[in-house]
């Protein structure tokens, strides 16, 4: 697989073979230093980014190459250059390229017309690398044996709802997301694809819109922010009337399982999506997960580049 463009293209053994070398990356950053000595990686983005971009550039130096940051003013892009021409260009020049964006259609005609990997590092579809991230923290809290054990999404049916879906059917987890009914609630093609994938994976798949179900004896409570980039300000109150019994209060989160942690992609709005007790509580694993951006992304670089990922659609 050359490029890593959604969440559920990945195998449960890409997934293990690039948490391991993550774990390793965690550990000694600079460890593969001279893999892509002289060579550039183009990261894009035409959302703003803390994590993304951060990571994303400490990844390619840490592996010895030029990031180089591009914002979507500064590519012929905004002047009528297709994407098609731009991928063949950039592929002269980098030896990757990671982009976050708007459209998840952008990604895909990108990397189908590159002859680099593609990374996808968030659209407003799926989010893959912060997927690794999320999964590479669980796994050094619970280990690799996911049965028995709930993994629960809460809020907003977004992008991070999807791939919470999505790497749970791969990984052949119990996943239970839970949203509000009716608009906020996640893509309907979306669950019936993670549906299809968990019963080849022996993975469980749950949409709900009981919050507080959701939540009892759950290992992880997941959450993300109600209004993302892109949404409507016109849907502002009205969302957060909807999403209101879904904010992660010192009580739901008492309804976890004892070993249970708390978790949150970020940036965070305390007292909306999630209680100022609960994000900077002992039960809050949002730094690490925060730091494993960069030791996932590093990871997936160096596998992608090496062409080391089978895929599911390979």
């Amino acid at each position: 697989m050359k490029d890593l463009i959604r969440t559920d293209h990945l195998l449960r053994e890409d997934v293990e073979l690039l948490l391991d070398t993550a774990t390793r990356f965690a550990k000694t950053p600079l460890a593969e230093r001279s893999f892509i000595a002289g060579e550039t990686v183009v990261i894009h983005m035409t959302k703003p980014s803390t994590r993304t971009r951060l990571a994303s550039e400490t990844a390619v130096a840490h592996l010895g190459g030029t990031p180089i940051f591009v914002r979507a003013d500064e590519l012929q892009l905004g002047r009528g250059e297709t994407i098609a021409d731009t991928a063949r260009i950039i592929s002269g020049y980098a030896k990757a390229m990671i982009i976050r964006t708007f459209a998840q259609s952008d990604v895909e005609e990108l990397a189908s017309n590159a002859s680099i990997p593609v990374i996808n590092a968030l659209t407003d579809d799926d989010h893959p690398t912060q997927a690794l991230a999320d999964w590479l923290t669980i796994r050094e809290n619970f280990g690799n044996d996911f049965s028995n054990r709930k993994f629960t999404y809460v809020g907003d049916g977004n992008n991070m709802a999807h791939t919470w879906l999505e790497m749970g059917a791969v990984l052949g987890a119990h996943v239970v997301v839970a949203t509000p009914s009716g608009k906020w609630a996640p893509n309907a093609s979306v669950v019936a694809r993670t549906e299809e994938l968990a019963r080849t994976t022996g993975g469980t798949i749950e949409v709900t819109h009981d919050v507080k179900s959701a939540c009892r004896d759950a290992s992880v409570i997941y959450t993300d922010v109600w209004m993302s980039m892109g949404d409507s300000e016109a849907d502002r109150a009205e969302k957060f009337t909807a999403l209101g019994e879904f904010a992660v209060t010192d009580a739901l989160m008492a309804s976890a399982s004892s070993d249970g942690i708390f978790m949150h992609c970020l940036p965070a709005h305390r007292g909306e999506e999630v209680s100022a007790g609960v994000i900077d509580g002992p039960r809050s694993v949002v730094w690490r997960e925060a730091y494993h951006r960069r030791t996932t992304i590093q990871s997936a670089l160096f596998h992608l580049i090496r062409g080391d990922i089978k895929g599911r659609l390979a």
